[in-house]
């Protein structure tokens, strides 16, 4: 168990690493191609999804980002009227759909993106699945903290 003083120092350390690594990425350049599409938060959780994974429906879109199936289709929507996501028939039931980054939007997604996930990758591979599992969940009880009303 950690000494108030050891969990302070980490402290210390995580709150001088994080503005740094947030001004990294909020330098990171938009390619020319998605600079009028007026991207948020949302979308950027969406196209990364879809990058790594593949093309995906709707549902198993919205069970990843943890919202409702209408949150995505508006999103889907909105991203596809731009020509960025794309959308076809399930070939195994008709009655769902399929999403997707168009071809002409993936280089450029691709170029916007790929680097958060090498770095992630570098930074996870030196630990095991345990460790890994660890650090994610460190990560979303943070999340979650900060989200919370001060004094709960």
């Amino acid at each position: 168990m950690s000494t108030p003083d050891a969990t302070d120092d980490a402290v210390r350390e995580l709150l001088l690493v994080m503005p740094r690594v947030v001004g990294r990425i909020k330098r990171m350049p938009l390619p020319e191609q998605l600079r009028s599409l007026d991207l948020a938060p949302r979308h950027l959780s969406m196209l990364s999804l879809l990058l790594l994974d593949g093309p995906l429906t709707v549902s198993q879109l919205a069970g990843m980002l943890g919202v409702a199936p209408t949150t995505v289709s508006l999103l889907v929507s909105d991203l596809s009227r731009k020509g960025v996501l794309v959308r076809r028939e399930d070939d195994a039931d008709r009655r769902r759909r399929i999403v997707d980054i168009s071809p002409e939007s993936r280089p450029a997604i691709a170029q916007w993106l790929s680097p958060g996930a090498h770095a992630w990758r570098h930074a996870l591979a030196p630990l095991s699945a345990a460790q890994r599992r660890l650090f994610v969940d460190t990560l979303l009880r943070y999340e979650e903290a900060f989200a919370a009303p001060e004094g709960e």
